[in-house]
């Protein structure tokens, strides 16, 4: 399962807030046996996000877009995914009721803020999906947001995402698999083993330098665990390797 990850916000790109949603993400997918082949940040640029979604909705197996959810003006990542996909937006009356009533109990919790706020909330802009989307929504956030062909388009707070994504896991599985070789070796001395891990074996080689007293590491993907295994078992056989961090195993 190859997998494109959009995330979209002005503040990102000012250096405002940390992209976690993105390597959370493509951690999570793969560890589930996906691939994540893309990920690129974008700003609340309607245009630009319904450019990419459409792009990439039909190079890849799933498309995730997170933040620019709600009701404000420069919330329009849900509008550009109708646009990417041509579809309408379309009022959910259900997504509207939980929303109506989440704020009822906001009032009723917080009278204080209610009141010096005077909090006037745009309903049925937050609760517009594109039309036949699949709403996804949670306690731990307040707009929904949705999952319409192959795109899942989630929050950018990062609960509220983490706890959306959890609706949906099951739908990243895919049939790749990795391990992780770690090494002393430094990495301008590998080329000839990675050469050969190429030649002999149906993987992909990843290749990662060691800092201060953590070692390098080797990455090997494929969609074949017995030959990935195999590619271990090789690099093992012909390459120094040592325990990674944190492994309790005593080297040998």
């Amino acid at each position: 399962m190859d997998v494109a990850i959009l995330t979209v916000g002005d503040e990102i790109l000012a250096g405002d807030t940390t992209n976690t949603n993105a390597s959370w993400l493509a951690e999570e997918i793969t560890d589930r046996g996906g691939r994540v082949r893309r990920i690129l940040t974008v700003p609340d640029d309607r245009d630009v996000i319904a450019e990419h979604v459409r792009e990439w909705s039909g190079g890849f197996d799933a498309v995730v877009v997170t933040g620019g959810l709600g009701g404000t003006p420069d919330d329009v990542t849900m509008e550009a995914v109708a646009d990417a996909l041509e579809r309408d937006m379309l009022l959910d009356e259900d997504q509207r009721g939980r929303l109506v009533e989440k704020a009822r109990e906001f009032r009723e919790e917080n009278p204080g803020l209610a009141e010096e706020y005077d909090l006037d909330l745009d309903f049925d802009a937050a609760a517009s999906l594109p039309e036949d989307a699949r709403a996804l929504a949670t306690d731990a956030g307040w707009a929904p947001g949705c999952a319409v062909e192959n795109v899942y388009v989630f929050p950018g707070f990062p609960d509220e995402m983490r706890a959306m994504f959890d609706l949906v896991e099951a739908e990243f599985v895919g049939d790749a698999v990795s391990e992780t070789v770690w090494t002393p070796t430094p990495e301008g001395a590998l080329g000839d083993i990675i050469d050969a891990v190429d030649e002999r074996f149906d993987v992909s080689v990843g290749s990662y330098p060691g800092k201060g007293e953590t070692p390098g590491r080797l990455k090997l993907s494929g969609t074949d665990a017995d030959e990935v295994a195999a590619a271990v078992e090789w690099i093992s056989a012909n390459l120094a390797v040592t325990d990674g961090p944190g492994s309790s195993r005593e080297s040998e």
